[in-house]
């Protein structure tokens, strides 16, 4: 059975992705954790106050939130009936990325989907908000991000982009390829750069990506880049008429080194299809 976390902070947006979550996972055996981590604010307080309420304030929280997570169970209740999908709620205090990243280990996480708000006209929004916070600190998990008002109704093309500069290991695309057969989608394997003549060595990734998507109908595209990677990404999903985008979460890479930022950072505040993000 997959174990698969929903944080939610309530919202309307996270509420969209654990309905998404719940879609993708149709007739699929799964059981979801929903969870929900606060924090009170302190910082206009003294710290006398600080050592006589802090006691009083967590547990009208930890209340508070489990309240709202058994109203998002009768909610999803109302419209879910998939008799292969177990929940159960998880209300903890701490940072929502630390608290992640632990359970991760504990529960032995498959998969984490989260909402996100996207593009709102800021780019410094996106960037200091719960999602990309937790695609920084958990580098050992997939995690699916799912944007505000993205309205999931198939998974027919995925595009995943690559530069073969690393090799692909056994179950790395494992959370790629089952949501890919179980859909029955197409990944559009997607070769960006500057140049195309490949090294023997990504030649020889090449080889590896092929026989690793074998058994999933695939087919292979390369576009010059004219402004940024992130830029030709997103086009490209655009003019394929992509339903999702995955990444694999490497560190310095040659796409970091050409935008001079993380394309994971870059794509979630620009796309507005679910991104999938794959550990290393």
């Amino acid at each position: 059975m997959k174990e698969i976390l929903l944080p939610t902070d309530f919202s309307d947006y996270a509420l969209n992705a654990i309905f998404t979550a719940i879609k993708l996972q149709h007739k699929n055996s799964c059981h979801f954790i929903l969870l929900h981590a606060y924090e009170p604010d302190t910082r206009n307080k003294s710290s006398r106050q600080n050592s006589t309420i802090t006691g009083l304030v967590y547990d009208a929280m930890h209340k508070d939130a489990l309240n709202k997570l058994e109203e998002t169970l009768a909610t999803i209740a109302k419209v879910s009936d998939d008799t292969q999908h177990t929940f159960s709620i998880k209300a903890t205090r701490g940072d929502l990325a630390k608290v992640i990243s632990e359970l991760v280990p504990k529960h032995d996480l498959d998969l984490i989907v989260m909402g996100t708000k996207g593009a709102t006209g800021a780019k410094q929004i996106f960037l200091g908000s719960n999602a990309v916070r937790v695609l920084k600190k958990v580098r050992n998990c997939a995690i699916l991000v799912i944007p505000e008002n993205f309205n999931f109704q198939s998974l027919r093309n995925i595009v995943f982009p690559t530069e073969y500069a690393n090799f692909f290991s056994k179950g790395q695309l494992k959370t790629l390829t089952v949501l890919a057969e179980a859909s029955r989608s197409q990944i559009l394997v997607f070769h960006v750069a500057q140049e195309f003549k490949l090294s023997e060595s990504q030649l020889a990734n090449k080889k590896i990506l092929e026989e690793r998507l074998a058994p999933i109908k695939h087919s292979f595209y390369k576009v010059t880049i004219k402004n940024t990677i992130a830029t030709a990404i997103s086009e490209f999903a655009n003019e394929q008429f992509a339903d999702m985008i995955c990444l694999i979460h490497y560190g310095h890479t040659f796409m970091e080194k050409l935008t001079q930022e993380p394309v994971v950072k870059r794509l979630g505040f620009h796309t507005d299809v679910p991104l999938l993000i794959l550990p290393e």
